[in-house]
């Protein structure tokens, strides 16, 4: 599997996994002020772990997909307009061609807004930046909804693994 492939899928996974909590945090009753709270005063708080976590897979289609998507930075209001952006990005990732993704080995250069500048292969920028980047915001959500008292638990991290589970039925098919 080529890495845009991987990245691609990943992508939908995860977005599945935000789209999952949002949907859970709407039916458990929390309202959109929960937007605002941190883990700690000097972390972002969850309304942001959304739009970078949203911004990675931008980014990540912009640097090695070669299609020209700008980055949210106008905050997210309320869950709506955040599952509004989780579908959009998906949009993203089901027309972005994995096969007119650059080379494994181009170049990306990246230079952070603090001014850190890597340069790397593209593949390296998929797997060593734009993958841990995503997953810490994701998992920050998920902390976060934690905090806020979503009784939440791993395969709510993980809604995607329920295809794959085991039943009897299944079991005894093979």
């Amino acid at each position: 599997m080529s890495y845009a492939r991987f990245a691609l899928t990943t992508f939908a996974n995860m977005l599945g996994t935000l789209d999952h909590l949002l949907g859970k945090a709407q039916q458990a009753g929390l309202t959109d002020d929960v937007l605002s709270v941190k883990l700690s005063d000097d972390m972002f708080p969850l309304e942001l772990q959304f739009r970078v976590a949203l911004n990675q897979i931008l980014l990540a289609i912009a640097q090695v997909g070669g299609e020209a998507i700008p980055l949210e930075e106008t905050p997210y209001r309320s869950f709506a307009e955040i599952r509004e952006r989780i579908a959009a990005v998906l949009s993203h990732i089901d027309r972005s061609d994995p096969g007119g993704w650059a080379d494994p080995d181009a170049i990306v250069d990246l230079t952070l807004p603090n001014g850190v500048r890597f340069a790397m292969s593209a593949e390296d920028d998929i797997r060593d930046w734009i993958m841990p980047n995503f997953y810490f915001h994701v998992t920050m959500v998920y902390a976060l909804f934690r905090q806020a008292g979503l009784s939440i638990g791993k395969m709510d991290y993980l809604p995607h693994m329920a295809r794959h589970i085991v039943t009897e039925a299944r079991q005894n098919a093979t």
